[in-house]
């Protein structure tokens, strides 16, 4: 599957510490190869139709779509604020 990224993903990306953008590419990694990797936990998001999201580590998590051929990132952050914003 093709992966998309929001304008908004990119800008939160730039936004995060080096050392939890490492680990979102370690995480990255796990999703490519299983969705429902345990350490992902991946769940879907209430009051969105096509909208979940998993966890990078306790505090950040990143949101997703689910597409035919592609999935679409659209936010990465600290967990509260990721899950307040569209």
């Amino acid at each position: 599957m093709r992966l998309d990224y929001a304008d908004s993903f990119k800008q939160d990306f730039q936004q995060l510490p080096a050392h939890i953008q490492k680990v979102f590419e370690n995480k990255l990694r796990l999703f490519l190869q299983n969705i429902k990797h345990p350490s992902l936990r991946v769940k879907k998001m209430r009051g969105y139709e096509n909208r979940w999201e998993a966890s990078i580590n306790m505090f950040y998590r990143f949101t997703f779509e689910i597409h035919t051929n592609h999935y679409l990132f659209r936010r990465i952050g600290p967990h509260d604020d990721v899950l307040k914003r569209p």
